[in-house]
Parts: C-alpha cells; sequence; structure tokens
C-alpha cells in the first residue's frame, strides 16, 4: 500500500471504459466487502449497470486506497445514486456524505433518486433527499425509495 496523500483522500471520477484493471478491483472490492461480507447480504453484485456508457463512478482514495465509492447512474429522466459505501476503517470522517454532495453538484440540476437502507433516511435528509415511496426489501434488509427534485 503506497503511503497516504498529504491532502488526504482524493476525489476521483470515471466512466466505466477509463477505469484501470486496478480501479475496477478495487471499487468491486470495496463494495463486495461492505455489503456482500460485512451486510452478509449475497446477491449479484456485478449488475451490468456500472458498464453502461453513461455510469460515472466517483471515489475517495488515500495512498492507492479506495476509502469510499458511488456510482451514479442515467436513468433517463432522472439519475440515480447507488452503492453507496465506505470501507469500515476510513467510517466517521464524512466521506460518504462527500462523495453524494459532489454527486448533487454535478446533477443536482435534475431529478436525482436512490434506495436507501431504512435506516439511513435521515441522513440522507440532511441532503434533500425525501422518502418517494413505500419501504420495500432488498436482500434481507429494509429499504426505502427517496428522491431530491430538482434545485
Amino acid at each position: 500500500m503506497r503511503s497516504p496523500d498529504a491532502d488526504g483522500p482524493r476525489l476521483r471520477r470515471a466512466r466505466f471504459a477509463d477505469l484501470t484493471p486496478f480501479e475496477v478491483y478495487a471499487l468491486c472490492r470495496l463494495r463486495v466487502d461492505v455489503f456482500v461480507v460485512e451486510q452478509q447480504c449475497p446477491y449479484p453484485e456485478l449488475d451490468g449497470r456500472d458498464v453502461e456508457p453513461a455510469t460515472e463512478h466517483l471515489w475517495l482514495e488515500d495512498g492507492g486506497a479506495v476509502l469510499a465509492t458511488i456510482r451514479v447512474l442515467d436513468d433517463g429522466t432522472s439519475r440515480a445514486i447507488g452503492r453507496v459505501a465506505t470501507a469500515a476503517a476510513a467510517r466517521g470522517r464524512g466521506l460518504a456524505a462527500r462523495l453524494i454532495q459532489q454527486a448533487i453538484a454535478d446533477y443536482g440540476d435534475g431529478k436525482l433518486t436512490l434506495g436507501a437502507q431504512a435506516h439511513l433516511e435521515e441522513w440522507y435528509a440532511r441532503f434533500g433527499f425525501r422518502r418517494s415511496g413505500p419501504g420495500y426489501v432488498e436482500d434481507g434488509i429494509p429499504h426505502l425509495p427517496m428522491r431530491r427534485e430538482m434545485s
């Protein structure tokens, strides 16, 4: 592992076609570590949406290590934020918040949606997201749809 970046975690972004194999591995590894291993949800992490030409991957990296990541999907009339994950050792530093804020800065002039784990409803509300429908269970975890209208 490389030494930490002098100025702290660095924001990175790329479309799938522009990611290096090492970046793909690091992003998928973090998501699998969080969603499949830690949350014990065996599900198809590789759902085909990562490779769509309009999908943008955002992540924070420090010393070559991916600390947090999200992806932003193009759903036609809206953008959808998903796969919000932070490495266990990097939690509590506001990294996921920084990524959500960046997505809002980039795409907040249009409608943004997400499927939030229910216990994070108030966390997403800090960014202007509101519940937009009934809750549902996905991979054994209660979720709810949320939407942020155009700013």
